[in-house]
């Protein structure tokens, strides 16, 4: 299947790009601020449009209202010129209809594009989102969640409002939207979980005390807590990294602690590797991994999915220094010194043959 998928750069639009080269074999059309005006040609024989492109907030009401609106028109006229009955699936909101600016728009785009999808003999799928949160997204635009992290790591207050709130991980607001590209529903709800606004602040407060000192693993026995943990050290990278570890030596020779977690389960591993050999050359959706050299000379590199730069970290066993790799970052080891490489590899869940959550990519890709 072929697909465009709109606002492709964006905090939603990244992670559905990223679901989609984990787990499909669809060939994706990103579609940002640039290929806009391609959007009738892009579309033409496209099988599917995934619509995320939007403005959550702006200076003025009239220009969220206004914007989303716009966006859904550019939209509804490529569809009518590009000759073909593409299925859309339309990231909606919760908020749609209730009045504000960004709901009235919201829900206008929805009127506007199911008109134009269903004049064409298409498929119109419209996926409403509660709050969403995850990885990488920006604070006072995306969530209340990524100013929160924000907020934590930079030392700023905050005022809190302890509501409770329906939060989705983006990654689930991801996999509604790749639901709706197939089957019949033309609604889709995606359930979010419950918690106070309180709660989330707590969290992110207890995962810094620990972490950022010493590099201790929070308690991860929810999956809640799991997503909010890995939303907050994306934030971190990669100034935070490497992490140091320290050493304890006495006459016998040394002990060194490479990890330390409070809770949920946990897998360790070592691995050798010979000079001039690479591992890795993988990302994950959700795993949390630490990649610690305790003994040798290797080079560890990284590169965020759908990016070109890549970030590299040097790694002696002799000084050991920890990295924790973030979701949907590629990245890979390579032993860069004369004697064989002992790596040893941590991860938060045991490893399961049936859902490994390891998609293969490499770090520099090929010219």
């Amino acid at each position: 299947m072929k697909i465009v998928l709109t606002g492709a750069q964006g905090f939603l639009g990244w992670h559905t790009r990223l679901r989609l080269h984990a787990l499909t074999d669809h060939e994706v059309v990103p579609v940002g601020r640039a290929e806009w005006e391609s959007l009738p040609s892009l579309i033409a024989d496209a099988d599917a449009v995934v619509h995320i492109a939007g403005v959550n907030r702006a200076e003025s009401d009239d220009e969220v209202r206004d914007g989303n609106i716009s966006l859904a028109r550019d939209l509804a006229n490529a569809i009518e010129r590009g000759g073909a009955p593409p299925r859309v699936v339309y990231a909606n909101s919760n908020q749609a209809g209730n009045g504000t600016p960004y709901g009235s728009g919201k829900e206008e785009a929805a009127s506007i594009l199911g008109r134009a999808t269903e004049a064409t003999g298409g498929t119109f799928v419209n996926v409403h989102l509660p709050n969403i949160f995850g990885e990488h997204g920006r604070p006072r635009y995306n969530s209340f969640v990524a100013t929160f992290v924000h907020a934590v790591i930079t030392g700023e207050e905050v005022t809190i409002n302890d509501n409770q709130v329906g939060l989705l991980h983006v990654q689930n607001a991801a996999q509604a939207l790749l639901d709706g590209l197939t089957g019949e529903a033309a609604e889709i709800h995606p359930e979010p979980e419950a918690h106070r606004v309180q709660e989330v602040w707590d969290l992110l407060q207890e995962f810094h005390a620990s972490y950022v000192p010493s590099g201790e693993i929070p308690d991860l026995s929810s999956t809640f807590r799991i997503d909010l943990f890995n939303t907050y050290r994306a934030a971190l990278f990669p100034e935070h990294y490497p992490i140091q570890l320290v050493p304890r030596s006495d006459p016998r020779g040394a002990f060194v602690e490479t990890v330390r977690c409070r809770g949920g389960e946990g897998q360790t591993s070592f691995s050798t590797t010979v000079p001039g050999i690479t591992r890795g050359e993988h990302y994950h959706l959700h795993k949390i991994e630490r990649f610690a050299v305790i003994r040798g000379k290797g080079t560890m590199e990284l590169r965020k999915m759908f990016t070109d730069e890549v970030v590299a970290f040097e790694a002696d066993g002799d000084a050991p220094v920890a990295v924790d790799m973030p979701v949907g970052w590629v990245h890979n080891i390579t032993n860069t010194g004369d004697d064989v490489l002992f790596t040893q590899f941590w991860s938060h869940e045991l490893f399961r043959p049936d859902a490994p959550d390891t998609f293969p990519e490499p770090v520099r890709p090929q010219e």
